[in-house]
């Protein structure tokens, strides 16, 4: 089944590059992936850069995605984005519950629930990001706290509007710390997470739903776990801020 999804491959760029250097990316970028039909590249970069994005990226292969956003369409939450005011400049696609949303800025799993619901109610496509850190692994709890994470992420959708979300896996002691969690334990959670989405919405949706892998996924690893029978593409945050690293990864096979 695994060849019936699209795999996926975003980047993260977090809070890196001016609106000038993004354009300056995208001009080498853009040529190196004209032909590019098989897979879905996403770039995720900060609110300033997204408008400008998706003006370059029109009628490219690239899709525009936010990092994140707040669940109400409008009010008084101060340095808030709405899913109204991304879709007024073309965005579609939002990355919800980062570990570093959840773990710098307090976010936690009722809240990015709320988030996930509202971009599917808008029209959008959420990439969910779960994952457990070094010490719930330690304890034995990884599945626990994914099973977790999944259920109140996913509670407010029905199986129609799980067919929206994506899915992006990220043990949070391998983000940004150059450890990369094993082929074997990679596939044992994505595994695990397929199974929940059964559960929470049937085979069907469980067998089409894309399970991206994030953390300290570089050119020299990816193939690998690309692989992988549960997984379906990548998100990648430092190795996607240069051109020659991200578009390795981007065309993985050809490694």
């Amino acid at each position: 089944m695994k060849g019936k999804r699209i795999p996926i491959i975003a980047a993260n760029w977090k809070m890196y590059k001016t609106i000038s250097e993004m354009e300056e990316f995208l001009s080498q970028f853009l040529p190196l992936i004209s032909d590019i039909e098989d897979r879905k590249v996403v770039i995720a970069p900060n609110f300033l850069c997204l408008e400008r994005m998706v003006s370059i990226s029109k009628g490219k292969n690239l899709i525009t995605c936010a990092q994140n956003m707040y669940f109400e369409e409008e009010g008084a939450f101060t340095g808030e984005i709405s899913p109204r005011m991304l879709k007024a400049i073309g965005v579609s696609w939002v990355i919800l519950g980062h570990s570093e949303r959840r773990h710098i800025f307090g976010e936690d799993d009722e809240l990015i629930g709320k988030k996930v619901s509202s971009a599917v109610s808008h029209g959008m496509f959420p990439i969910l990001c779960i994952g457990e850190t070094l010490e719930e692994r330690e304890r034995g709890e990884t599945g626990k706290v994914l099973k977790k994470q999944l259920k109140t992420g996913l509670s407010r959708l029905g199986a129609e509007g799980l067919k929206n979300v994506t899915i992006a896996y990220e043990p949070v002691w391998a983000i940004g710390t150059g450890k990369t969690a094993s082929l074997s334990q990679i596939q044992e959670a994505h595994s695990l997470v397929r199974e929940e989405i059964k559960k929470l919405g049937g085979e069907d949706i469980a067998e089409k739903i894309r399970i991206l892998y994030g953390g300290s996924v570089k050119p020299d690893n990816v193939k690998g776990i690309m692989e992988l029978e549960d997984v379906d593409g990548a998100l990648v945050g430092g190795a996607s801020l240069g051109v020659d690293s991200f578009i390795k990864i981007v065309k993985f096979d050809e490694n």
